[in-house]
């Protein structure tokens, strides 16, 4: 029975995820995913792998979305159940993945929030009242990196005109171009950072590397203050991918920077910039 229990299998998978090189956060977000899974199965008294069939995360799914969910989530939920299986079965421990014909409810994708040039310049200039709020928004808006890159940044990999961001699981290494602006405003940061036994570019004001719940609140705090609305950290990255575009940048090459690992992810863009051109001809037309 140990064998089959699925907290101790949900342990062993997220080692397995560990030892695959994949980042806190991505192992962090399985795990409270397929808890969240395994205690709804509590409350059908299974506990085995064995017993848990396709009806059971179906009635998960729906349980979601009835508890105001956002089909989103939900569809990410089964995505990591649908990993767990795979993992399962790989390990011979099911012979069948009981969640491969389940269907991912059915939404409407966002398009990707750009902020507006007035956005954009009240976002910088509020951020340089403080100067590691300022790098912090800096580097988002200038280098398009993710937040939890940005959280796991260390001092050796600021370069010269570069900063080195560590591939984690299947993403590549690569080195992120630092445009003046993001340079100053991290060596001005730099210069007044305590010191720490922690070697993170972003510390607390008691020298604990800053988190990404951290950051999150430190920009959402920003976009509130300025009066930016329905935007998300994640939109500082939209915004450079789409101001790249806008300046020419081939898709290839912005792919690259990001760490996309499909182009039609940075494809995707192609039509919100081609919009803001289609405007700015049409004023100068007036």
């Amino acid at each position: 029975m140990d064998n089959y229990f699925l907290p101790s299998l949900l342990e062993k998978f997220v080692n397995h995820l560990k030892s695959q090189g994949k980042s806190q956060f991505t192992v962090i977000a399985y795990k409270k995913d397929l808890e969240q899974f395994v205690g709804f199965l509590t409350t059908r008294e299974k506990s085995d792998v064995r017993e848990i069939k396709k009806d059971d995360i179906e009635g998960f799914i729906n349980k979601l979305i009835a508890d105001n969910y956002t089909k989103k989530s939900a569809s990410r939920k089964l995505n990591s159940i649908r990993t767990f299986f795979r993992y399962l079965k790989n390990d011979t421990l099911i012979e069948q993945n009981p969640s491969l014909d389940i269907s991912h409810p059915k939404y409407t994708q966002s398009p990707p929030r750009i902020l507006s040039k007035l956005e954009y310049r009240a976002l910088r200039d509020l951020a340089k009242e403080d100067s590691r709020t300022y790098a912090l928004v800096e580097v988002l808006l200038q280098t398009g990196v993710k937040i939890g890159e940005l959280a796991e940044l260390k001092v050796p990999d600021i370069k010269e005109d570069v900063i080195f961001i560590k591939g984690l699981g299947k993403n590549k290494d690569r080195d992120v171009p630092l445009n003046k602006a993001a340079k100053k405003a991290l060596e001005d940061y730099l210069k007044i950072r305590n010191h720490s036994e922690s070697d993170r570019v972003f510390i607390t004001r008691t020298g604990h590397p800053l988190l990404i719940r951290n950051i999150r609140q430190i920009i959402d705090r920003c976009f509130r203050e300025v009066g930016i609305e329905s935007a998300t950290v994640n939109d500082l990255r939209n915004t450079f991918i789409a101001h790249q575009l806008i300046n020419g940048a081939s898709l290839e090459y912005i792919a690259r920077i990001v760490g996309h690992k499909r182009l039609s992810s940075t494809e995707r863009f192609l039509n919100l910039v081609k919009e803001e051109t289609d405007k700015k001809e049409k004023l100068g037309q007036l």
